[in-house]
């Protein structure tokens, strides 16, 4: 797909030396002849493709598809596909129109370009799509050097999607296990893009549009770069906008993305496999469930993982999750860049074992600096068309809290016998709403040993609860560094601002409590080899 050279150049070259030919000829009928090798370019011009240089430009039009937003072109734009692939491969032009289509199946060397005013629009069929593992409008699996570049739009219209597969299928099987929380499950709704096992993937400058399911999943793909792309899609349910699971070499950058699920999303379900060499780096993220999230699957894990430069607004969750809880490796993590406005929590790292046939997971060497996260007093995501679910105030309380009041701190927490690992928190600054009081819970610090484990339980920030510190809160950590981090509650809050819980190796340098309360605002709890240059008065030490 390199070196290609404009079929419109070569053609106008061609012309201009016909017409020098004809103005020197001795032709007595010239404008007779003029117009034949007129009509012998316009031909030309309508072939689908013209050989130039190492790659093919083919046009979907040449094969019958048609833009009016009625005709179903899957047929149509396959065949384009598949010719350009047997003949070596390059661009597949997809001109200005809407092109109605089901699943389409993306083969090696292919370039599927969507021109300005492109729109690939999902078809509300659920007979008209395929799947390696989920249903998806464009498919690659198995294929090498496969993109999707260009200025056009990938419009899943998911949620009328996923109404027509809904009433469909209740239709013909009322009770069918492939409804999750009384809508249709995540092997049922179509994605917009799905790519398996590929190796050189790239995606660039497109749309993509109101996705069923995920926005878009990478299964254990290789060199994969996602590129200025724009991802709006936050009108139902599990939309995640990028989904990297089990892929080696990935780099995601300058892209936009509005998702009703995680943001950017790292996933791993293959043992011995896992999410390697990844680099975020870039982009603007708004998300109601994390903006930038590490799991929940887990069970090869992560390594090598650099996320930098990224803005978030209007994130229910977490602006930064890091979780491995289903037995896998999760080290080299570095986070440096964050500025998240209007973001329920600001950091989550949460090393668990809710898989039961396996070893516990390892979580170490994380980094994360250069953050700033404001957290508000209601809910961050009041203006989606799907908000999050509720959060209890505690995991057997019917007390909705995160809809009244965020009072949820950042932790860093492992399980017993298995701490999480070398941990620096440097330069950070988080605001919180403070307002925190004892009507809404009540764990003063001489309960710290009431707050759950929930080892096995799914990770999310808010899954402890009503936690005893309204900052961070730390438990079963070996190895904390931080320096120079400031933590702010705009109005006073019962509780302290940091609480350390079976914690060895901890370091505070530069820390800024800013809250209107006399009282201890860090608390010791089992700490051993402790270096901390704070004011002693504000520390205080329990058994």
């Amino acid at each position: 797909m390199k070196n290609f050279l404009i079929r419109d150049q070569s053609l106008a070259i061609l012309k201009n030396q016909l017409n020098v030919y004809l103005c020197n000829s001795i032709c007595t009928n010239f404008e007779k002849m003029r117009t034949i090798i007129n009509c012998l370019l316009a031909f030309l011009m309508s072939w689908p493709s013209v050989a130039q240089g190492n790659g093919k430009v083919f046009n979907i039009t040449a094969y019958g598809a048609k833009g009016d937003g009625k005709t179903l072109n899957t047929q149509a734009i396959q065949r384009a596909i598949d010719a350009l692939s047997q003949a070596g491969g390059g661009r597949l032009i997809v001109p200005e129109g809407a092109f109605l289509t089901g699943s389409i199946l993306l083969k090696s060397n292919v370039d599927l370009h969507l021109e300005k005013g492109a729109v690939l629009l999902g078809s509300l069929n659920p007979e008209d799509y395929q799947k390696a593992r989920h249903p998806a409008l464009v498919l690659a699996h198995q294929q090498e050097n496969v993109s999707i570049s260009g200025q056009g739009v990938i419009n899943g219209r998911g949620c009328a999607a996923a109404l027509r597969f809904d009433s469909l299928l209740y239709a013909k099987h009322p009770e069918p296990a492939k409804y999750v929380f009384g809508r249709l499950g995540e092997n049922v709704r179509p994605q917009n893009i799905e790519m398996a096992e590929c190796k050189g993937v790239t995606i660039k400058g497109i749309t993509l549009k109101d996705a069923g399911c995920w926005v878009q999943t990478y299964h254990e793909c290789e060199n994969v770069v996602i590129d200025s792309i724009r991802v709006e899609s936050d009108h139902y349910w599990n939309n995640d906008g990028i989904g990297i699971w089990d892929c080696r070499k990935v780099r995601i950058a300058n892209s936009y993305v509005n998702s009703a699920d995680d943001g950017i999303c790292l996933k791993s379900y293959k043992h011995g496999l896992g999410c390697e060499d990844v680099v975020v780096e870039n982009c603007i993220v708004r998300s109601s469930a994390s903006a930038l999230k590490f799991g929940t699957g887990s069970y090869g894990g992560f390594r090598n993982v650099t996320i930098r430069n990224i803005s978030i607004f209007d994130t229910y969750r977490s602006a930064i999750a890091i979780e491995c809880v289903d037995g896998g490796l999760l080290e080299n993590v570095l986070v440096d860049g964050i500025r998240a406005i209007h973001t329920g929590n600001a950091i989550f790292i949460r090393l668990g074992d809710r898989n039961k046939t396996d070893g516990v997971s390892v979580l170490r060497n994380i980094t994360i600096r250069n953050l700033f996260v404001q957290v508000p007093f209601g809910p961050p995501d009041l203006n989606y068309e799907v908000r999050g679910p509720v959060i209890m105030a505690s995991p057997a309380s019917s007390l909705p809290l995160s809809h009244y009041l965020n009072t949820i701190p950042s932790s860093i927490t492992g399980i017993p016998g298995h701490p999480v690992e070398n941990v620096t928190l440097e330069n950070i600054e988080i605001v919180f709403p403070g307002r925190g009081n004892t009507a809404m819970g009540n764990i003063p610090v001489w309960r710290l040993h009431t707050v759950p484990e929930q080892e096995k339980h799914y990770p999310e920030f808010s899954m402890f609860g009503e936690l005893p510190a309204w900052g961070m809160y730390v438990r079963h950590v070996k190895g904390l560094k931080m320096e120079n981090v400031t933590v702010r509650a705009e109005k006073p809050d019962y509780r302290p601002a940091f609480v350390f819980d079976d914690v060895s190796g901890l370091q505070m340098n530069r820390i800024r409590i800013y809250e209107d309360d006399d009282d201890p605002q860090i608390i010791l709890k089992e700490v051993a080899d402790q270096s901390l240059n704070v004011d002693l008065k504000t520390v205080m030490t329990i058994p």
